[in-house]
């Protein structure tokens, strides 16, 4: 299934990627594990597990462009961060720190946390709104 949901995604598919998902997204892989790929989709680079181990995960509020409203409970569970991004590429949610935790390009969105931990469906609705 590799090679027809990037063939989609280069076509225009409305594609979303939380955490996991925003590493496969990425163009390309800091500290990524030998021969890994992605779909690509996000002219990023991502570092892998950049804020540690398993139990130095953690949950903040960040605001999030394009989302009206209070501020996203966002749950980081060995979450990649976006290291840098290219032309084209928006900066939608970063922590206080400025570490960049959201991006959206074209109809591409990844970001590094789990919104659905929550049962906050505003990230969501952003996608869908996009389509």
């Amino acid at each position: 299934l590799f090679d027809p949901i990037k063939i989609a995604i280069v076509a225009g598919l409305p594609t979303f990627g939380t955490c996991a998902g925003l590493i496969l997204l990425a163009d390309r892989i800091l500290d990524g594990i030998e021969g890994q790929e992605t779909f690509g989709g996000l002219d990023v680079t991502v570092r892998r597990n950049a804020f540690g181990h398993q139990t130095e995960s953690f949950e903040t509020e960040i605001s999030f462009k394009g989302i009206e409203g209070a501020d996203l409970v966002a749950a980081f569970i060995r979450a990649p961060i976006v290291e840098s991004v290219g032309d084209g590429v928006e900066v939608i949610a970063s922590l206080p720190s400025g570490q960049i935790v959201g991006v959206r390009q074209q109809k591409v969105i990844g970001i590094s946390f789990h919104p659905e931990m929550y049962g906050d469906s505003r990230v969501h609705q952003l996608l869908l709104d996009s389509i």
